[in-house]
Protein backbone atom coordinates (compact mmCIF):
# COMPACT_ATOMS: atom_id res chain seq x y z
CA UNK A 1 0.00 0.00 0.00
CA UNK A 2 1.50 3.36 -1.02
CA UNK A 3 1.18 6.58 1.02
CA UNK A 4 -1.81 7.85 -0.96
CA UNK A 5 -3.72 4.63 -0.33
CA UNK A 6 -2.67 4.56 3.34
CA UNK A 7 -3.89 8.08 4.03
CA UNK A 8 -7.03 7.60 1.94
CA UNK A 9 -7.80 4.62 4.19
CA UNK A 10 -7.78 7.06 7.12
CA UNK A 11 -10.17 9.33 5.19
CA UNK A 12 -12.43 6.31 4.64
CA UNK A 13 -12.49 5.77 8.42
CA UNK A 14 -13.68 9.35 8.79
CA UNK A 15 -16.38 8.65 6.19
CA UNK A 16 -17.49 5.67 8.28
CA UNK A 17 -17.79 8.01 11.28
CA UNK A 18 -20.14 10.17 9.21
CA UNK A 19 -22.15 7.06 8.37
CA UNK A 20 -22.36 6.22 12.09
CA UNK A 21 -24.03 9.64 12.56
CA UNK A 22 -26.40 9.14 9.60
CA UNK A 23 -24.51 11.73 7.58
CA UNK A 24 -23.49 11.43 3.93
CA UNK A 25 -20.32 9.31 4.31
CA UNK A 26 -17.53 11.63 3.23
CA UNK A 27 -14.28 11.81 5.17
CA UNK A 28 -11.12 13.87 4.90
CA UNK A 29 -7.64 13.99 6.40
CA UNK A 30 -4.86 16.52 5.87
CA UNK A 31 -1.26 15.33 6.08
CA UNK A 32 1.84 17.41 6.80
CA UNK A 33 5.29 15.78 6.78
CA UNK A 34 3.77 12.30 7.10
CA UNK A 35 1.47 13.18 10.01
CA UNK A 36 -2.29 13.70 10.01
CA UNK A 37 -2.83 17.24 11.30
CA UNK A 38 -6.50 17.69 10.46
CA UNK A 39 -9.44 15.42 9.91
CA UNK A 40 -13.15 15.72 9.44
CA UNK A 41 -16.31 14.04 8.27
CA UNK A 42 -19.57 15.48 7.00
CA UNK A 43 -21.65 16.96 9.80
CA UNK A 44 -24.19 19.13 7.98
CA UNK A 45 -27.21 17.36 9.46
CA UNK A 46 -25.72 16.92 12.93
CA UNK A 47 -24.87 20.58 13.50
CA UNK A 48 -27.26 22.04 10.89
CA UNK A 49 -24.49 23.94 9.14
CA UNK A 50 -24.33 23.93 5.33
CA UNK A 51 -20.56 24.51 5.46
CA UNK A 52 -19.84 21.49 7.69
CA UNK A 53 -18.31 19.45 4.88
CA UNK A 54 -15.47 17.06 5.69
CA UNK A 55 -12.90 19.19 3.86
CA UNK A 56 -13.84 22.45 5.57
CA UNK A 57 -13.70 20.84 9.02
CA UNK A 58 -10.34 19.22 8.25
CA UNK A 59 -8.92 22.50 6.90
CA UNK A 60 -9.99 24.32 10.06
CA UNK A 61 -8.34 21.67 12.25
CA UNK A 62 -5.13 21.68 10.19
CA UNK A 63 -4.88 25.49 10.29
CA UNK A 64 -5.30 25.40 14.06
CA UNK A 65 -2.61 22.73 14.33
CA UNK A 66 -0.12 24.71 12.22
CA UNK A 67 -1.13 28.09 13.61
CA UNK A 68 -1.50 29.38 10.07
CA UNK A 69 -4.18 29.64 7.42
CA UNK A 70 -1.55 28.77 4.82
CA UNK A 71 -1.49 24.99 4.67
CA UNK A 72 1.76 24.77 2.74
CA UNK A 73 3.48 21.39 2.36
CA UNK A 74 0.26 19.48 2.99
CA UNK A 75 -1.86 16.96 1.14
CA UNK A 76 -5.64 16.77 1.50
CA UNK A 77 -7.21 13.31 1.14
CA UNK A 78 -10.98 13.15 0.67
CA UNK A 79 -13.29 10.30 -0.21
CA UNK A 80 -15.45 12.31 -2.64
CA UNK A 81 -14.47 14.86 -5.26
CA UNK A 82 -14.67 18.36 -3.71
CA UNK A 83 -17.64 20.63 -4.37
CA UNK A 84 -17.25 24.32 -5.33
CA UNK A 85 -17.22 25.51 -1.71
CA UNK A 86 -14.57 23.01 -0.67
CA UNK A 87 -12.48 23.65 -3.77
CA UNK A 88 -12.57 27.35 -2.91
CA UNK A 89 -11.40 26.60 0.63
CA UNK A 90 -8.59 24.43 -0.78
CA UNK A 91 -7.45 27.26 -3.05
CA UNK A 92 -7.65 29.89 -0.31
CA UNK A 93 -5.72 27.73 2.18
CA UNK A 94 -2.95 27.10 -0.38
CA UNK A 95 -3.06 23.31 -0.08
CA UNK A 96 -0.57 22.14 -2.72
CA UNK A 97 -1.90 18.62 -3.28
CA UNK A 98 -5.38 17.07 -3.30
CA UNK A 99 -6.13 13.35 -3.54
CA UNK A 100 -9.73 12.18 -3.89
CA UNK A 101 -11.37 8.80 -4.20
CA UNK A 102 -14.78 8.87 -5.92
CA UNK A 103 -15.86 11.26 -8.64
CA UNK A 104 -19.00 13.33 -7.98
CA UNK A 105 -20.89 13.86 -11.25
CA UNK A 106 -23.49 16.09 -9.55
CA UNK A 107 -21.30 18.54 -7.63
CA UNK A 108 -17.62 17.72 -8.19
CA UNK A 109 -15.42 20.50 -9.53
CA UNK A 110 -12.09 18.70 -9.85
CA UNK A 111 -12.86 17.33 -13.28
CA UNK A 112 -16.50 16.21 -13.23
CA UNK A 113 -18.55 19.39 -13.76
CA UNK A 114 -15.52 21.61 -14.26
CA UNK A 115 -11.94 21.74 -13.02
CA UNK A 116 -11.83 24.63 -10.60
CA UNK A 117 -8.52 23.60 -9.05
CA UNK A 118 -6.62 23.87 -12.33
CA UNK A 119 -8.12 27.23 -13.36
CA UNK A 120 -5.14 29.53 -13.91
CA UNK A 121 -7.22 32.61 -13.17
CA UNK A 122 -6.76 31.73 -9.49
CA UNK A 123 -3.43 32.42 -7.80
CA UNK A 124 -3.06 28.80 -6.68
CA UNK A 125 -3.50 25.51 -8.57
CA UNK A 126 -2.89 22.39 -6.49
CA UNK A 127 -1.86 19.08 -7.97
CA UNK A 128 -4.89 16.74 -8.10
CA UNK A 129 -4.76 12.94 -7.95
CA UNK A 130 -8.04 11.21 -8.80
CA UNK A 131 -9.50 7.79 -8.05
CA UNK A 132 -7.40 6.54 -5.11
CA UNK A 133 -9.49 3.82 -3.39
CA UNK A 134 -12.48 4.94 -5.44
CA UNK A 135 -14.33 1.62 -5.17
CA UNK A 136 -14.66 1.44 -1.37
CA UNK A 137 -15.57 5.14 -1.22
CA UNK A 138 -18.21 4.69 -3.93
CA UNK A 139 -19.65 1.65 -2.18
CA UNK A 140 -20.03 3.58 1.09
CA UNK A 141 -21.93 6.33 -0.70
CA UNK A 142 -24.09 3.97 -2.76
CA UNK A 143 -24.99 1.95 0.32
CA UNK A 144 -25.94 5.07 2.24
CA UNK A 145 -28.22 6.45 -0.47
CA UNK A 146 -29.77 3.04 -1.11
CA UNK A 147 -30.69 2.89 2.59
CA UNK A 148 -32.10 6.40 2.45
CA UNK A 149 -34.25 5.49 -0.56
CA UNK A 150 -35.39 2.21 1.01
CA UNK A 151 -36.43 3.99 4.21
CA UNK A 152 -38.01 6.78 2.11
CA UNK A 153 -36.24 9.27 4.35
CA UNK A 154 -35.97 12.84 3.23
CA UNK A 155 -32.28 13.35 2.74
CA UNK A 156 -30.63 15.80 1.71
Amino acid sequence: MNDDERFMAYALREAERALDHQEVPVGCVIVHEGEIIGKGYNQRETIQDPTAHAEVLAITAAAAHLGSWRLENTTLYVTLEPCPMCAGAIILSRIPRVVFAAHDPKAGVCGSLMDLLSDTRFNHQPEVVRGVLAEPASQLLKGFFQTVRTQKRRFP
